[in-house]
């Protein structure tokens, strides 16, 4: 089953940029994640509260500061959902495929 609220989550690509920083570095701070980024480090913020929504990060208060880590549990069931999507999408378009074939003999026949 698709959870719309990760797929909302990672359909965005800063913040899959974010979670690519998170996976290189293990953890991150808004500030830390946000150089180089286009978006503000207030920005980088919103993402990361949508990504620790949906699961896809937690976070730890150090003093003044939050913490941010990938889950990757989460990660990988996200990814284990679209593999699934993909072989559906896949298995349809063979179909399509095939209807398509099918109509095109019909009309060569005629």
């Amino acid at each position: 089953m698709i959870n719309d609220e990760l797929w909302s989550a990672i359909g965005e690509p800063i913040r899959r940029q974010v979670i690519d920083r998170l996976l290189e570095n293990g953890t991150g701070t808004a500030s830390s994640l946000s150089g180089g980024l286009p978006v503000t480090r207030q920005a980088v913020s919103k993402h990361l509260v949508v990504l620790e929504r949906a699961g896809l990060v937690s976070s730890t208060t150090v003093g003044r500061e939050r913490i941010y880590q990938p889950d990757e549990a989460q990660l990988a069931r996200a990814a284990a959902q679209l593999a699934a999507v993909g072989s559906s999408w896949d298995g349809r378009l063979r179909r399509i495929a095939r209807i398509a074939e099918d109509v095109e003999r019909a009309g060569q026949q005629k």
